[in-house]
């Protein structure tokens, strides 16, 4: 049959205004001289990028009501600190007047897509819809479940063997006429998911530009969502994810309890063929392989390492872009329940998650003019390659 990879989780690559107010919020990078300072650091605030060893800055969200206290306890425990980001809602507010000056009358066709600004989710339904009709024996859509709040969970999947759906616009164009993307379209389906958590990405527009779980209630507490990213069937509800349903790590109440990952999982398992996945995150730069649960390493290690050292070897002297490569585990932290220590052990072997640009300068807050770069670096083709 057919060999198949799959592609979830784009959703750094769009986004729209911002309604909730963050003023004065300020991100601070603080870097421990020990490991007693390390493990303080653990259970502060809001944490953008996660504290792994004494080389490794942590990244850490501060609301101006904590800001003193915050400052206040780090310079108290001697914990050197920056300020990476100065004012979130200043840049958040830069962000929308870009985007509102650069919105045009909707598309009529893919080629006036406006592909270097963010986009909310109708407008990348449409594009999806748009891409179909325009290349209907080369791009289909398949509906593969709903969201909590009934939004369609669509995969996008591309070949010539079978009916395939296929997003990306440059990959459309390049059929037929870039060799080594033929070939691989001629003999593999790609199915990208491009969001892949619908009800949270329309709240990030409309209420919450920070919300990271599903909007799935959770009964008995007020606190709303599931981390998607830890309600897999792989070391569920282990250290490295949250019991608590405030938790931004909230695992959930069971294993894909979250219809977004279990119309994932539904297909993966139907499907039967599937010889890589990739899960795409922002950010900090980092392509990581299986386990984000054990120190166990997977069975595969030595290849995915060695794939994953050539990727990103490559990705420097193509791009100039430095990023890490490793086991969630050894290379961030440990993280139970994922996507690719899930698909891993489903006999997915090449199973990796991809962290994007950039290393925290503006953290999840990208800049448009970072979208085009990014999907350069992360350019489906050459990862099929």
């Amino acid at each position: 049959g057919m060999t198949t990879f799959i592609f979830t989780g784009l959703i750094t690559l769009f986004k729209s205004e911002w309604f909730s107010c963050l003023c004065s919020e300020q991100v601070l990078r603080i870097t421990a001289k020990d490991e007693v300072q390390l493990a303080l650091l653990k259970d502060l605030l809001d944490v953008w990028m996660e504290p792994i060893d004494l080389s490794t800055p942590v990244d850490i969200r501060v609301p101006f009501t904590s800001l003193q206290t915050v400052k206040a306890f780090l310079e108290t425990e001697d914990i050197p600190y920056s300020v990476m980001i100065m004012d979130l809602q200043v840049m958040l507010d830069e962000e929308q007047d870009q985007m509102l000056s650069a919105r045009a009358p909707a598309p009529r066709t893919t080629d006036d897509y406006d592909y270097s600004n963010y986009h909310d989710i109708a407008d990348i339904y449409s594009f999806q819809d748009m891409l179909v009709a325009e290349n209907p024996n080369l791009v289909s859509k398949i509906v593969i479940g709903q969201s909590y709040q009934g939004r369609t969970l669509i995969f996008s999947t591309g070949g010539t063997n079978r009916p395939g759906t296929w997003f990306a616009k440059k990959i459309v164009t390049d059929y037929g006429r870039d060799a080594a993307l033929t070939a691989i379209l001629d003999k593999m389906d790609i199915f990208l998911e491009i969001v892949t958590n619908p009800d949270g990405y329309y709240y990030t527009h409309n209420s919450n530009c920070m919300w990271r779980k599903t909007r799935k209630p959770n009964p008995g507490s007020s606190c709303v969502g599931t981390d998607p990213n830890r309600n897999w069937d792989t070391g569920f509800g282990e250290s490295g994810s949250s019991g608590s349903p405030c938790s931004e790590t909230y695992c959930g109440p069971e294993s894909h309890s979250e219809s977004e990952v279990k119309s994932i999982v539904d297909f993966v398992k139907s499907h039967g063929n599937l010889k890589a996945f990739m899960s795409i995150h922002s950010y900090s730069q980092m392509l990581l392989y299986p386990y984000g649960y054990t120190s166990t390493p997977c069975k595969d290690q030595s290849e995915l390492h060695d794939l994953a050292m050539k990727a990103i070897t490559d990705l420097a002297s193509l791009y100039g872009t430095s990023y890490r490569c490793g086991s969630t585990i050894n290379t961030i932290y440990q993280a139970s329940g994922t996507t690719v220590d899930w698909t891993y052990n489903q006999g997915i072997k090449y199973s990796y998650t991809f962290k994007l640009r950039d290393t925290g300068r503006y953290g999840f807050i990208l800049p448009a003019n970072q979208i085009l770069p990014t999907a350069n670096v992360t350019d489906v083709k050459w990862l099929v390659s």
